[in-house]
């Protein structure tokens, strides 16, 4: 019995690595088919990315399919043309989404609310002319959007609101002439601007956002070359190294319509979403009643210039200052050297006195003689 038992033991000892690799091959298996079975039949999933690019896709496939714990999701080089609003509903792990190189023209307001993770979103070269000043709602976290190569004309003010902690914004390659200050004042950590290849109009409706971007490169950000067409003699020019005291006619302007520079009906412009109110039965309101938007576009001198006058000025003082020194030292070796001078003077007052008596007797003698 103990001959006929130890074959069969050694072949159960040498059974048990053949029976775990089997396993092993079962359990990656499974894990492919789980991946599998959740991701779309258009798409290439991992566990951290969904890769539907270039699969010539005309709309959004189900999403709610795919593997737990997915993060990036490409949906790049299709021909979208347009998203449903709920499209990524309950997609609330997304960090980063791609959807560049598509023909997406119109997008339904507040389309990513869900994706409260969302830090990278890339809708670069695409047909978008108009953006819903709700777009970007509850994308709190969102760090780098890219909006370029596309035909927007504006850009609303309120849309950048919630995007506090953007670091990362282009705009370049659209149809902007201008852009208001109040758009982009809450962009608070912004560092990194695009807006080249736009046909700007280096006017009054540019003058407060230049004042923006100068405050913008003064604390370290970066700005690429915002060049004019408009005027003739500012075409090919940077808008950052125009003087700003080109621009004083603005005010000049604001003060002979009663408001600001091209506005109507003697109110200050806002954003070309405000109704202004007519001419006829206009009512001067207080600071206090004015929009918020008007309120923070219209601001003082960008820092830098504030700056540069205070150095000026410091300057001017030193130089004032230094001149006053050296006059009370010129007076002061001045008044020394007469009171030296007075003090000789004396000293030799009485021997020329002895000389002139010494002169007179002689004088005396000759004539005695004589």
């Amino acid at each position: 019995m103990q001959l006929s038992t130890a074959p069969t033991l050694g072949r159960r000892r040498r059974g048990n690595p053949d029976s775990q690799g089997l396993l092993g091959v079962l359990s990656v298996c499974a894990t492919l088919l789980q991946l599998c079975a959740g991701c779309p039949s258009e798409c290439v999933c991992n566990s951290l990315e969904a890769n539907c690019s270039g699969r010539s896709l005309v709309s959004v496939p189900a999403l709610t399919s795919l593997p737990e714990g997915t993060h990036t999701l490409f949906l790049a080089n299709n021909r979208l043309s347009s998203l449903p609003v709920s499209a990524f509903a309950n997609l609330s792990t997304f960090e980063s989404l791609d959807l560049s190189n598509n023909y997406l023209d119109n997008l339904p307001s507040r389309l990513f609310r869900e994706l409260s993770n969302l830090s990278d979103l890339s809708l670069r070269n695409n047909s978008l002319t108009v953006l819903d000043r709700e777009l970007f709602r509850g994308l709190t976290q969102l760090r780098r959007l890219d909006l370029s190569l596309n035909g927007l004309a504006t850009v609303p003010l309120g849309l950048l609101d919630e995007l506090q902690g953007l670091t990362w914004l282009s705009l370049a390659g659209n149809r902007l002439h201008a852009l208001e200050r109040a758009t982009f004042e809450p962009l608070v950590n912004l560092q990194h601007l695009e807006l080249g290849i736009n046909p700007w109009e280096c006017d009054c409706n540019l003058r407060d956002f230049k004042h923006w971007m100068e405050w913008l490169i003064y604390r370290g950000g970066y700005v690429d070359a915002v060049e004019c067409t408009l005027p003739k003699d500012l075409r090919g020019r940077d808008i950052r190294g125009v003087p700003v005291e080109m621009f004083n006619y603005c005010l000049q302007l604001e003060d002979e319509n009663g408001g600001g520079a091209g506005s109507k009906g003697g109110s200050p412009p806002c954003f070309r979403g405000t109704p202004t109110p007519s001419s006829e039965g206009a009512v001067v309101r207080t600071e206090t009643e004015l929009p918020d938007c008007v309120k923070q576009r219209y601001r003082p001198v960008s820092v830098r210039r504030a700056i540069g006058t205070v150095v000026i000025a410091g300057v001017v003082c030193g130089i004032v200052c230094i001149m006053m020194v050296a006059a009370a030292a010129y007076g002061c070796i001045y008044a020394s050297l007469m009171a030296k001078y007075q003090r000789e003077l004396k000293k030799r007052q009485p021997l020329m006195g002895d000389a002139e008596a010494e002169g007179d007797s002689e004088d005396k003698q000759i004539s005695s003689v004589a």
